[in-house]
């Protein structure tokens, strides 16, 4: 399978929330109750257009000159099948969509902190392939480019094995309050990413 990586632009949300949906319904079975999933859908899962402005958030498409690795997709068009989608951010929002309250849009200092890894959603048909490892490296390759020693991320209960297998740790579980009576898990997770000391 022939995996390309593009910017997302602003054309590509509505391909991204359904990617989204998708990827949190079908690979959240395990560790999410459907309501607690339904209302992540709602804040804490979904398209922040602010890494779309920055330019550091990113879509994994198969090639669409190859053999589908998911069957009986039908939104494979000229630019390939959406398989995955992720990205980092210079900024200090840590997690969540354009819905979440309480974002920060304030620049982070590479210096003194850490890059955010963010939005990592993979499709349940193609999920185990490497997609959101490619992915992954690349966006710590350009948080180190931008001078990042560390990253951090708000993961998912589903991918905290994917992170810790990735040389990411955790630190203590915390309940967040979706806001529709409803919370959701997360595991904060970090990783150094240059040699220096910061």
């Amino acid at each position: 399978m022939a995996i390309r990586l593009r910017k997302a632009t602003l054309a590509d949300v509505p391909a991204i929330e359904a990617l989204i949906a998708r990827s949190a319904r079908g690979l959240s079975r395990d560790d999410y109750r459907p309501a607690q999933v339904e209302s992540a859908l709602r804040g804490a899962f979904g398209v922040d257009t602010q890494l779309l402005a920055d330019g550091t958030y990113f879509l994994a498409l198969e090639d669409p000159t190859g053999e589908s690795a998911v069957e009986g997709r039908q939104d494979a068009t000229a630019a390939g099948v959406l398989l995955g989608c992720g990205g980092w951010s210079f900024r200090a929002t840590l997690f969540g969509g354009d819905a979440r309250v309480g974002r920060d849009a304030s620049e982070l200092d590479p210096a003194t902190q850490p890059a955010k890894i963010r939005a990592f959603f993979v499709d349940p048909a193609a999920a185990r392939r490497g997609i959101a490892s490619l992915l992954l490296a690349h966006c710590e390759s350009e948080a180190r480019a931008r001078g990042f020693a560390r990253a951090e991320l708000m993961a998912t209960l589903p991918g905290v094995k994917f992170y810790s297998r990735r040389g990411y740790l955790g630190a203590a579980q915390v309940r967040y309050d979706t806001g529709f009576g409803e919370f959701i898990e997360f595991l904060p997770m970090h990783k150094q990413l240059l040699d220096r000391a910061v």
